[in-house]
């Protein structure tokens, strides 16, 4: 069985920095594409980064371009993502998904039915 477990959430105050994880269980990372989206209260969800299957392309939304790094680390199964320079705008609860199609672009990570979903963690960015 496919499980995505987010964790390294929290309260970060503006211009500082959090890591988040997406560990997985029951299929390796590198054979999936990894997407990282974002939702806050009272807003859509958005889709901000994701890292392919196979290749390990990657593609940023414009939101967080310059600020967020994506990466994979297979031999401990999980994606990460780097938020730098975090702003009030970046609080939300952020979720993992993955789907078995390589391939990551804006299209595709908003038009792909990502299979499996993470719980989500929340980043809170105060003063």
């Amino acid at each position: 069985q496919l499980q995505l477990v987010e964790s390294g959430g929290g309260l970060v105050q503006p211009g500082g920095s959090l890591r988040v994880s997406c560990a997985a269980s029951g299929f390796s990372l590198d054979y999936y594409t990894i997407g990282w989206f974002r939702q806050a209260p009272g807003k859509e969800r958005e889709g901000i980064s994701c890292i392919s299957g196979g290749d390990g392309s990657t593609y940023y939304a414009d939101s967080v371009k310059g600020r967020f790094t994506i990466s994979r680390d297979n031999a401990k199964n999980t994606v990460y993502l780097q938020m730098n320079s975090l702003e009030p705008e970046d609080t939300a609860v952020y979720y993992c998904a993955a789907d078995s199609i390589y391939g990551c672009s804006d299209y595709l990570l908003n038009n792909r039915d990502f299979g499996s979903w993470g719980q989500g963690t929340q980043v809170t960015v105060s003063s």
